[in-house]
């Protein structure tokens, strides 16, 4: 019998689960969370690390990826305009599943998919070079310096993303916090990424098919400034 991979010991940082649920969002979860799950990643369901099967999920679809997205407005967006893709999103905060599960069904598109906890544990079982175009918007920023390795701008993710997305494929980031912008532009090439360095972006429309998120939101009200940053996959 073969040996099962050895689970990695992962710390994770940030929280779960927040405020209430509304009883609205309660029944979202109870009702459409499993039918919207790209497929086994948990370790406890698929121990031997099985690689999704992304072409019978998505239809032979080109398939992208958001990593901690938040109360999904952005993965809503792009799925309403890119009804051609497949979206994955991962994001180990509830609530925030539960909002984006509410604008699924408001919304009616049917080319997203949800994993409820840890990307890495998602970056396991992903395919090698099976994601055309990734997204990290407005991540936790993580602010004091003893607390920079917990941020998403790490080897510990980088180096998985990078083993996932296809040669070419396109990786953006958006962040409001200058320190985050330093340490992405020194960590991401040396994970194998290239930096589309095209000059300023006005915040206004950093990407053509951009749309506000309520993080930008808020780092414009209290008077931090947005940057936009692409890479791509050499």
């Amino acid at each position: 019998m073969q040996d099962l991979p050895k689970r990695p010991h992962r710390n994770f940082y940030g929280r779960r689960k927040g405020k209430h649920l509304r009883d609205s969002q309660e029944v979202y979860l109870e009702q459409d969370l499993t039918a919207l799950s790209p497929g086994p990643v948990g370790w406890d369901e698929n121990p031997e690390r099985r690689p999704l099967d992304l072409g019978d999920l998505f239809g032979g679809r080109e398939v992208w990826l958001e990593v901690g997205f938040g109360g999904g407005e952005h993965m809503i967006h792009q799925a309403e305009q890119n009804p051609q893709v497949g979206i994955i999103g991962a994001e180990p905060y509830i609530n925030g599943v539960a909002m984006l599960l509410g604008k699924i069904r408001a919304s009616g598109v049917d080319n997203l998919r949800i994993h409820p906890g840890d990307a890495r544990d998602l970056f396991d079982v992903l395919p090698d070079q099976s994601i055309s175009k990734a997204f990290l918007l407005y991540p936790d920023p993580w602010p004091k310096k003893r607390h920079h390795r917990r941020r998403f701008v790490t080897p510990e993710h980088l180096e998985p993303l990078a083993r996932v997305l296809k040669p070419g494929a396109e990786f953006r980031v958006a962040t409001d916090i200058p320190d985050y912008v330093r340490q992405t532009l020194e960590e991401v090439p040396r994970a194998g990424f290239e930096w589309l360095a095209e000059g300023p972006r006005d915040w206004r429309e950093p990407w053509g098919d951009w749309i506000s998120t309520r993080y930008e939101q808020k780092a414009l009200r209290e008077g931090r400034v947005p940057h936009y940053l692409t890479f791509r996959r050499r």
